[in-house]
């Protein structure tokens, strides 16, 4: 009997005893069709439990079986979490780590396989709150266009297919991975349409709003691309054919901001920040902007409050006659 696509293949852990592996295959398969997590998220909690019981296993002096990871101790949590930070981990990739192996956890009792209170009662790293930053109008308006890179020796569709993507980044607010993972039937012409339907995270789909001026662009990029885009296949391709890959668009990015003098947080993400901050600082409302990006919480899109008060402070610490 063929394995389910929804299913990964099985582990093989060297620091794991058979028992151990198996239920974590198990929960994994459990996260993809039970919680529709996205393939990246699992690879994510996959990789930091992996790390985890590598770490355990030369903690213990041994092979991590079930029996004795159900014995887990705060301290050995602790003493994990402690080794990553002296490896200079991130207070972020930290707390997905702990999030990750708290979910193995819960598994485990739900199945009945023991009880790790030990997960649960470390508490999770502090992360410092940074704001994003968007870029200013001008220059989000000057990414996405193609002639800014006319001196390049690039093929000029390769040129116009980059300045659409960027253009559909900031006029939609897309996540670079929902940009690209559009279908060419799920782009409508010039004229014909202007909302998209996006495959979000956690294969969560929205719809979302689409400038006319943007479709335009990608309808000049799809003139102009040399290979065939079925309705089936994807909208952007690469230069031999094949989905484009989004490492493409953050070089092109990086050229971009050299030559229009944008610091190293101009990146494909920063027009996804650029068209929330944009719309809130025109009056926009906050629930609407939260569903057009997508977020699961309006606490995430809270923050983009933060840089509107910021900006205006600035501007009354600079206006006022007294400041």
């Amino acid at each position: 009997m063929a394995p389910s696509k929804s299913a990964p293949p099985p582990l093989e852990l060297s620091c794991a005893a058979a028992d151990l592996t198996a239920e974590m295959t198990k929960w994994l398969s459990h996260l993809r069709a039970e919680r529709r997590l996205s393939g990246k998220t699992l690879e994510a909690y996959a990789r930091d439990v992996r790390q985890f019981l590598q770490f355990l296993a030369g903690h213990w002096g041994g092979e991590v079986t079930l029996g004795r990871f159900a014995r887990l101790e705060a301290t050995d949590v602790r003493a994990f979490m402690a080794a990553r930070r002296a490896d200079e981990i991130a207070g972020r990739s930290l707390m997905r780590a702990l999030a990750g192996m708290r979910s193995f956890g819960r598994f485990l009792e739900r199945e009945g396989k023991g009880r790790v209170g030990a997960l649960a009662s470390v508490r999770a790293p502090k992360i410092k709150k940074s704001l994003p930053k968007p870029l200013p109008i001008a220059a989000a308006k000057r990414l996405a266009d193609a002639d800014e890179r006319a001196g390049e020796e690039r093929e000029t569709w390769v040129l116009i297919r980059d300045a659409a993507v960027m253009a559909l980044l900031y006029g939609s607010g897309l996540r670079i991975s929902e940009a690209l993972g559009l279908k060419r039937r799920d782009v409508p012409a010039p004229g014909k349409g202007d909302t998209l339907i996006v495959h979000g995270k956690g294969n969560k789909t929205r719809m979302v709003p689409v400038l006319q001026n943007v479709l335009a662009q990608i309808a000049e990029y799809a003139a102009a691309c040399p290979y065939n885009l079925p309705p089936d296949g994807p909208m952007f391709v690469g230069a031999r054919g094949g989905p484009l890959s989004p490492r493409i668009i953050q070089l092109a990015m990086e050229r971009l901001r050299g030559g229009l003098g944008l610091p190293d947080s101009a990146t494909p993400h920063a027009l996804r920040h650029s068209f929330a901050t944009h719309l809130l600082s025109r009056g926009g409302d906050l629930r609407a902007i939260q569903e057009l990006l997508g977020h699961a919480s309006l606490s995430t899109t809270q923050v983009y409050t933060g840089i509107d008060t910021e900006r205006l402070l600035e501007v009354y610490n600079s206006a006022h006659p007294r400041a």
